[in-house]
């Protein structure tokens, strides 16, 4: 007989599949809202002429709403439950790329950027919220792989997609497309999702208001130190999706279609080291494979800097660039759930300030590459070889591999 120690553990087969398909569609909306329209970059550029630069900050100002979203939302669905809030965060992303879809200049269409990125939010935080209800220990890590694969998948198929759309409709229709993404989101989370927090779970003593879920969480060295690691981590991709556009696309004259051929062979890097890492973590902590990828990360983005610079060309940037993206792989499902497996009481808090890091972080550390330039490589590996560097020292200096308990079964 089989004791159920978290409530997922009383799901059948059927029931974990359609809250992976759903819960995962969840996740996929914010990346998806973020980089459908990067293969449309330099079209905007010219339609609304104005700088590379300018069409990035759309870019970033959807990160930040993203990020501030999650800061939000999160805390909000530990108060009040997560259906509410992912209904109601969903509505405004709907109504937002509506709103993108008819601006008429650069300002109205960053606007509607931040909201898009605002009502995005809920979808992941809440998605990493409810598996946290249902599961814990090695459960949780083999149901975070699966949602970890889809956020780890999505941001690099989302220009893919976005690539093709462009074929058959002009850079408006992407955003009534995540419009109406985010209509199937609400009905499928209506009809299919039920409320994974209790009434009582939402008033326990010592995490019922929001002062006591944010001390729980940012008191928690292990926590703080992943969430470096893995903003720092996000922001190290999310500077090859932002400066790619404009460095295949213009520097190598590949054309849309060529580009997102591009993001599905490095989408393979994300899908081997998905599910690879949650493999090993039956034999090996998920503190001891960051180990692993945060130092092979630093190593890839510094050989980006110097195979550019030595003029190796295109093979040179594309062999360490696929690696890179295979350990960011290996690396979300690990950051999820050493960020997530101690705070079962605020799932919801934790996970919006893992997603908020994330997506903050990212937001403002990719702008740098299009200060720098993007006429070669270097500044993208640069990034690339920063971000590593933060995530390595605080890793060994503020996680401290050694003092992180074992999961459990």
């Amino acid at each position: 007989m089989t004791t159920v120690v978290h409530p997922g553990d009383s799901l059948s087969g059927r029931e974990r599949l359609v809250y992976i398909i759903v819960l995962g569609a969840l996740t996929a909306l914010g990346p998806f809202t973020i980089d459908l329209y990067l293969p449309a970059f330099p079209v905007l550029e010219s339609d609304m002429h104005v700088s590379a630069a300018a069409i990035q900050l759309t870019l970033t100002g959807t990160t930040v709403g993203f990020a501030i979203g999650q800061l939000l939302v999160g805390p909000w669905s530990d108060k009040v439950g997560r259906r509410l809030p992912l209904l109601l965060a969903t509505g405004v992303h709907i109504i937002a790329s509506m709103g993108a879809a008819l601006s008429p200049d650069i300002a109205w269409l960053s606007i509607f950027r931040v909201m898009q990125g605002f009502g995005a939010a809920a979808g992941g935080v809440v998605a990493m919220a409810m598996v946290r209800d249902l599961f814990g220990g090695r459960p949780l890590v083999r149901m975070l792989s699966r949602l970890a694969l889809v956020s780890g998948l999505a941001p690099v198929l989302a220009p893919v997609i976005g690539s093709q759309l462009l074929v058959i409709m002009p850079w408006r229709g992407i955003f009534w497309v995540l419009a109406c993404y985010g209509a199937v989101v609400v009905v499928a989370v209506w009809f299919f999702i039920v409320e994974t927090l209790p009434v009582q779970r939402r008033q326990d003593a010592g995490h019922s208001t929001l002062r006591q879920r944010y001390r729980a969480v940012l008191t928690d060295r292990v926590f703080v130190g992943i969430a470096l690691v893995g903003g720092m981590t996000f922001s190290g991709l999310f500077g090859y999706l932002s400066a790619s556009p404009f460095l295949f696309q213009q520097i190598y004259a590949f054309d849309a279609q060529q580009y997102g051929l591009l993001f599905a062979v490095n989408s393979l890097g994300v899908v081997f080291g998905v599910q690879a890492s949650s493999r090993l973590t039956k034999y090996v902590g998920p503190q001891w494979i960051l180990a692993v990828t945060t130092a092979a990360m630093l190593a890839l983005g510094l050989l980006i800097v110097v195979l550019d610079a030595a003029g190796a060309g295109l093979w040179g940037i594309l062999i360490p660039l696929w690696f890179f993206i295979a350990c960011c792989g290996f690396s979300f499902p690990c950051i999820q759930v050493l960020g997530l497996n101690s705070h079962g009481h605020e799932a919801g808090t934790a996970a919006s300030l893992l997603g908020a890091v994330n997506f903050g972080m990212a937001g403002v550390i990719s702008p740098i590459i299009g200060l720098l330039g993007v006429s070669n490589a270097v500044p993208m590996g640069a990034v690339m070889a920063g971000t590593a560097t933060v995530s390595v020292l605080a890793l060994w200096f503020i996680v401290r591999p050694r003092s992180v308990p074992a999961l459990t079964n």
